[in-house]
């Protein structure tokens, strides 16, 4: 069996400008929007029209060299590079590809900044969309023969580069003998239900959406050979942050005796954390959980915690899927050594 992936690109390039797929609209509408700067690409990523953690970098990057080239100097490349980097806290693939703009651009002469700026986010969309195949490959090795595979929130292309991370390894699993995918459905955002359907759909993959609170159960029940996910940040010893939700997951696969797998690119590995506990967690608005599909679900004035991600112990991961090879077991030397 062979299945066919063309994945949607979430981003357009066209050397100048910026058009991002609004993945907010999604499933129902698809709305591309135009970026110029470093203004209304930080906006994008803030509301959630552009999200993944490798794809928030590729965006930034092309955020940070428009702003360059429109108002060629340092000026603009400092007070762009301190917006798009504060724009969300958590996935660390944000600060390191505005962070290597930035750096070219320094490097450059001040006839070249804009250039320079420009060459280098587009050499780091091109890495990601590297990083995006190779994923694919190790991972598929790795789960050789899985043919019930679980996932939480979105990894696909909408996500990341190529065909993205988790969902990158799921499309090449599928493209060598039947494969069935629960996918969860995340809430509060539903990016599972949303994205992840979206894209095992087109990509023509088997597939069922799982409310959140039904994952674990159906894991107990032998209904799952193995669990992947992406990643936002993975801490030097391998405790890995991604969408809330994420860990509830990991404890189950640890309970039922399956593997639980995580994939993303090295640049989500943020070697300057010794652990977990170091991970900022968003906090995102109340009315994303006080209201469903638009319209209010509880009291309008109940308080609300939102966490927009939680913390799973390498402890609990089984291996980690880089692009550079597999880290198994998952800890200090292990993801050492991916970045060596």
């Amino acid at each position: 069996m062979s299945v066919a992936v063309q994945p949607h690109p979430a981003l357009r390039w066209d050397g100048r400008r910026l058009e991002v797929l609004d993945q907010t609209r999604l499933p129902a509408v698809e709305e591309w929007l135009s970026l110029s700067g470093a203004s209304d690409t930080a906006e994008a990523i803030r509301r959630l029209a552009v999200r993944g953690a490798p794809l928030i970098g590729i965006a930034a990057a092309y955020g940070l060299a428009m702003e360059v080239a429109r108002q060629p100097g340092l000026g603009s490349l400092e007070s762009g590079w301190e917006l798009l980097r504060d724009a969300r806290p958590t996935a660390v693939n944000l600060a390191y590809a505005v962070d290597r703009v930035r750096a070219a651009a320094l490097a450059a002469g001040p006839s070249t900044i804009a250039a320079a700026a420009r060459a280098e986010a587009q050499r780091i969309h091109a890495e990601e969309d590297a990083a995006s195949a190779a994923i694919a490959a190790h991972g598929a090795s790795l789960l050789a023969g899985t043919r019930r595979i679980a996932t939480h929130c979105n990894a696909g292309a909408l996500a990341a580069g190529g065909s993205g991370t988790a969902l990158a390894v799921i499309f090449e699993l599928a493209g060598h003998g039947p494969l069935h995918v629960l996918a969860g459905e995340t809430r509060p955002l539903l990016q599972g239900a949303r994205l992840t359907v979206w894209e095992l759909a087109r990509g023509g993959v088997s597939h069922e959406l799982v409310v959140d609170g039904a994952m674990a159960g159906l894991i107990a029940r032998g209904e799952v050979d193995a669990v992947i996910v992406g990643c936002d940040r993975v801490a030097g010893n391998g405790d890995t942050a991604n969408k809330v939700g994420t860990y509830g997951v990991a404890l189950a696969a640890s309970a039922a005796g399956i593997p639980f797998v995580v994939a993303g690119p090295t640049s989500t590995i943020d070697a300057s954390l010794a652990d977990g506990s170091g991970i900022a967690i968003e906090e995102r608005g109340e009315d994303e959980v006080r209201s469903f599909a638009g319209a209010l679900s509880t009291l309008p004035e109940t308080p609300v915690r939102n966490p927009a991600f939680d913390v799973t112990p390498a402890s609990l991961i089984s291996a980690l899927v880089t692009e550079r090879g597999v880290a198994q077991p998952v800890d200090a030397q292990t993801v050492g050594a991916l970045l060596t």
